[in-house]
């Protein structure tokens, strides 16, 4: 792992840890608009796609620009973070409720056990989300992650859209008008 990596890592797993300790439960509506710990952020928006491939615990690549065509929705998260694994749930619906017109895509931020990831998905299951990994946490690096969950909304060509860090309900009204924001 390079250097700076390996310190980001350890500030976001500090970070996160005491954010994803403090809930176990799927957001409350004050808690995703204008909360220290939720936040949404437009501040990159048209900023392009990192070129990036991500691995799974069997070693199958997938490089992040190889699924421009249609909004892409990134998802920062961990096994051991409590908000990001009440996510889990919702996240798997709006993948199936918007297969059509959108790709959920799910990056564990784990550093060991990677062997774990996929079936920690399938016991709680989310059989729609793909076990991809970023053990080194060259992704969080890349988008300046402080806190997980942090997720990441992209446009069909790739250009973002808009950020979200902290837990959040994917099933809402509000989300669903943000997502529809590009169609």
């Amino acid at each position: 792992m390079k250097k700076p990596a390996l310190v980001f890592m350890a500030m976001l797993t500090i970070a996160a840890t005491s954010a994803c300790d403090r809930q176990a439960e799927p957001p409350r509506p004050e808690q995703t608009s204008g909360s220290e710990a939720s936040a949404l952020d437009r501040s990159h928006k048209g900023s392009g796609m990192p070129d990036f491939v991500l691995r799974d615990q069997t070693g199958k690549e997938l490089q992040l620009a190889s699924l421009k065509g249609k909004p892409l929705l990134i998802n920062l998260w961990a096994t051991w973070c409590a908000p990001c694994v009440a996510e889990l749930p919702a996240l798997d619906r709006l993948a199936g409720e918007r297969t059509d017109r959108l790709k959920v895509l799910t990056v564990s931020q784990d550093m060991q056990k990677l062997e774990t990831v996929a079936p920690f998905l399938k016991a709680r299951g989310a059989t729609r989300l793909e076990p991809w990994l970023d053990p080194e946490g060259e992704l969080s690096v890349q988008y300046g992650a402080q806190l997980l969950p942090t997720s990441i909304y992209y446009d069909a060509q790739g250009r973002e859209v808009w950020r979200f860090s902290g837990p959040r309900d994917w099933n809402d009204a509000e989300t669903a008008a943000l997502l529809d924001e590009v169609g």
